[in-house]
């Protein structure tokens, strides 16, 4: 068995959030090995935020052009997808290839692994041969991975992950996209929009379903007049593949045929693969249990998706801060054990700066680490209307047993929807608490419903108060105006 090479802190998994981590900690003079088998940076900036992103700029550029008809004349547009897929794999990926991304992590101070890292017990990781043994934690941030559903044939089918979809070159002329969720919508309408004959077949009764009813109608009726075919209720119960087709047959004579099938029906963390018993943590669970500064146990903490509140860069990020706080804290109050005076260094660097980060956190207030809170957590589903939520959904609300106000206002009703005119669908609702007199809740669809949001989300969060809402002043004519119809509306 390989000897333990003494660390300050081990991060296992280096998408997003565990980079940051590892980062931060290595510019506050820890000594910090970063351990990652695939890209480091992770999901977000190779399949997932950056280049849909890209996919979609480029989608909605084709379908604003094609609304010149209703405002301004005529145009003949005709679609390339060679730009989108060269500015992809040459600007945002650099070809798949993290040599820019682990030299920034090392241009940092920390030392990076590449290989599969795995708990061995307290306060060790082994990577292959080599073992670390952290004196001052674990940072886990493994994320999660496509989570296909037993169908019958599926597995054995050469059908697309969100990989496949950002990484093509050549467009199929047709595609099913089995998952009606954000992912599956967003990469939908961007293919149609290059002339993609796309369908969606959804097992829940609406697609969207996590949000607000009115949004997965909009959501729908939008896709629909793109030409996306979207049928919900439809549970699939076998996938065929001939060779060169694809066959989704459901109940009854339900059967819908394309080039290619894409599967976008969730994520799921692999935790058996992290040696979780080693430390004794279930590894059955779905997500990482975290406490709200994100520990998972004494010296084990945990980051972005693997903790299961929800798979974005923006809550990665947020729990990063945190963790690099409380971390530091540990550090700082083990070191000043070991030497009262507090001039001891930690292995492998100054103690000092790890206290000056540690004492001001993601907070800002001196001595004290963040406490999570997802509130008013904002998720935005960069369809074409945008939709931006924030907090929790009507329902979510009424089965808390929360005396619930709504507002509601049509985005087309407001001055610059009107003006807007093409391409205006959209609302803002509103979900208030009645008897503390707060929003707990919001979207917000429209052209710029993730921007507009960002209004909605400092409501939630600070928990402003209705009248003083009511009493703002709301910039003429601009979208987010329409809030104030929809305080106007709260009934």
């Amino acid at each position: 068995m390989a000897e333990p090479e003494l660390v300050d802190v081990v991060v296992v998994g280096l998408g997003v959030g565990g980079e940051e981590v590892a980062g931060r900690l290595a510019e506050a003079g820890l000594s910090v090995v970063g351990v990652e088998r695939d890209l480091v940076g992770g999901e977000c900036p190779y399949w997932g935020c950056i280049p849909s992103k890209i996919m979609i700029r480029a989608a909605n550029a084709l379908a604003e052009a094609r609304r010149v008809d209703g405002l301004a004349g005529t145009v003949q547009v005709q679609s390339d997808w060679a730009p989108v897929a060269k500015r992809i794999r040459e600007e945002a990926t650099d070809t798949w290839d993290d040599t820019v991304a682990v030299r920034r992590l090392t241009d940092r101070g920390a030392r990076f692994v590449r290989g599969s890292g795995r708990l061995d017990g307290p306060g060790r990781v082994r990577v292959g041969d080599q073992v670390f043994q952290a004196r001052h934690g674990i940072v886990l941030g493994t994320g999660t991975r496509p989570s296909v559903p037993p169908i019958e044939g599926l597995a054995d089918s050469p059908y697309w992950t969100n990989h496949q979809a950002i990484e093509v070159e050549q467009l199929p002329e047709s595609l099913l996209v089995l998952g009606g969720g954000a992912i599956g919508l967003e990469l939908s309408q961007a293919f149609t929009r290059f002339g993609v004959r796309v369908t969606v077949v959804e097992a829940l009764d609406r697609v969207l379903a996590i949000e607000e009813p009115e949004a997965s109608e909009v959501a729908a009726a939008a896709l629909r007049a793109d030409g996306v075919e979207i049928h919900t209720g439809v549970r699939t119960e076998r996938v065929e593949h001939d060779g060169s087709r694809f066959t989704l047959r459901g109940p009854g004579a339900a059967e819908f045929t394309a080039d290619r099938l894409l599967v976008v029906t969730g994520r799921r963390a692999h935790l058996d693969e992290l040696g979780l018993d080693t430390i004794g943590v279930d590894a059955t669970q779905r997500y990482l249990p975290v406490d709200d500064r994100l520990q998972v146990t004494d010296g084990i903490w945990a980051v972005g998706d693997v903790t299961g509140e929800g798979a974005f860069t923006h809550i990665a990020m947020y729990q990063a801060a945190i963790v690099i706080a409380d971390v530091l804290a540990h550090a700082r109050k083990s070191d000043a054990g070991a030497d009262p005076s507090g001039t001891a260094s930690v292995v492998g660097g100054a103690m000092g700066a790890a206290s000056s980060l540690g004492a001001s956190g993601s907070s800002g207030s001196a001595g004290s680490v963040p406490r999570a809170d997802y509130r008013a957590l904002p998720r935005v589903t960069f369809t074409d209307p945008e939709i931006g939520a924030v907090g929790l959904t009507e329902q979510q609300a009424r089965k808390r047993g929360i005396n619930v106000q709504v507002g509601f206002t049509k985005l087309g009703s407001s001055t610059r929807g009107w003006i807007h005119r093409v391409g205006d669908e959209g609302f803002i609702k509103l979900i208030a608490d009645a008897d503390q007199g707060v929003l707990i809740g919001a979207t917000s669809v429209g052209p710029a419903g993730g921007e507009v949001l960002s209004a909605l989300v400092v409501a939630v969060h600070a928990a402003v108060p209705l009248s003083q809402l009511r009493h703002m002043i709301y910039a003429y004519p601009t979208f987010h105006r329409a809030i104030e119809d929809a305080l106007r509306n709260l009934s």
